[in-house]
């Protein structure tokens, strides 16, 4: 790595890596030599033992607490991240939660804590991080979304809506900033072995083609290139990470 690249001049930070798939892009990143805030809600335990582990392999890091559905957490996460290690070059929103029912039946505030936390909480940090990607000439931002927001999933209408959102605005912003060297690419994950996936239907299995869930460390292999140099041509994609479920 070379005295200029942007590594030397910034970090990263990766929303909803207490555990899961963001914890796994968070160490995958800090492997690639970036400071890496490591975002989380509740579980500060192990947000901590994720630092602890980037910390014990050669890395920085550091965990950032805070619902990011209020602006305010946010903002603290960045001047933080700013303070310490500079501007946040990489960033990775994967923070989501799941309310799920049939459409009838989910109530307005179902409704609003998907949406706030999966797609605008996405789109406010994206807003943050773009002014000193584009002051740096390199940036890249790659957004967690999931296959629910290509092909249907009944009973995640609100979930859906907020992973579709998250595609076309990663479409959208990567066209505004393409100039800049700036990328915005998706990552559109299908069963995936984590907690949040714990309480699925098994029925779910036989419809992906490898007959098996994936890995976090999986999906973060993809995250890891669409933050590196070797993916600076790759902008406004959507990489499914599935089994072949969307084949």
């Amino acid at each position: 790595m070379s005295d200029d690249a942007p590594q030397r001049r910034g970090c990263a930070l990766v929303t909803g890596a207490g555990r899961g798939i963001g914890a796994a892009v968070a160490r995958a990143l800090a492997a690639d030599g970036w400071a890496v805030g490591v975002g989380y809600h509740a579980g500060a335990d192990t947000a901590a033992e994720v630092v602890r582990s980037i910390e014990e392999a050669g890395g920085r890091a550091v965990a950032l607490g805070g619902d990011i559905a209020a602006p305010d957490v946010l903002e603290r996460h960045f001047a933080t991240l700013e303070e310490t290690y500079g501007p946040v070059l990489v960033l990775v929103n994967n923070a989501g939660v799941r309310v799920d029912g049939l459409s009838p039946q989910l109530k307005d505030e179902d409704w609003a804590r998907v949406l706030d936390t999966n797609l605008t909480a996405a789109f406010r940090a994206m807003r943050r991080a773009v002014p000193p990607m584009l002051k740096a000439r390199w940036g890249r931002i790659v957004n967690v979304a999931s296959v629910v927001g290509i092909r249907a999933n009944p009973g995640q209408a609100n979930y859906a809506a907020s992973k579709a959102g998250l595609v076309g605005m990663t479409k959208t912003v990567a066209a505004e900033v393409a100039r800049r060297g700036v990328t915005v690419n998706a990552v559109a994950p299908g069963l995936i072995a984590t907690d949040m996936t714990a309480d699925l239907d098994g029925e779910l299995l036989k419809a992906v083609p490898a007959r098996r869930p994936g890995t976090p460390e999986e999906v973060a292999a993809c995250v890891r290139f669409l933050a590196s140099d070797a993916a600076g041509y790759v902008t406004g994609s959507v990489l499914t990470v599935d089994g072949g479920m969307t084949a």
